[in-house]
């Protein structure tokens, strides 16, 4: 059974860091896409940065391009999302997910992804 655990979530004033965590269990993130997705109050959940288990490459939101950068430890089978100069845009709920089917096209797709965290506040206060 996969299980993804979020967490690293919290409260942060604007211009400061958090660095989230997603721990991996039932699932190789060797053979995985892995990716970060966020839901603030009142939109649609959207993608944040994944990490292509075939090549590597590693796609950004626009809106975090310079500021967050993805990660991850095979062997600790755990995701990170390294979050800096955050911006009060920044509150959301934060979801892990993965997918072994996810091809390079579909990084961005929430719909490609098999599984998911149940997801970690962070609240950036201006």
């Amino acid at each position: 059974q996969v299980q993804l655990v979020e967490s690293g979530g919290g409260l942060v004033q604007a211009g400061g860091s958090l660095r989230l965590s997603c721990a991996a269990s039932g699932v190789s993130l060797i053979r995985s896409a892995m990716a970060w997705f966020r839901q603030a109050p009142g939109k649609e959940r959207e993608f944040v940065a994944a990490i292509s288990q075939r090549t590597g490459s590693q796609p950004y939101a626009d809106s975090v391009k310079g500021r967050f950068a993805i990660s991850k430890d095979n062997a600790k089978k755990t995701v990170f999302l390294q979050m800096n100069n955050l911006k009060p845009e920044d509150t959301a709920v934060y979801y892990c997910a993965a997918g072994e089917r996810v091809i390079m096209s579909q990084l961005g797709s929430q719909s490609a992804y098999d599984h998911w965290g149940q997801g970690t506040q962070v609240t950036v206060s201006s």
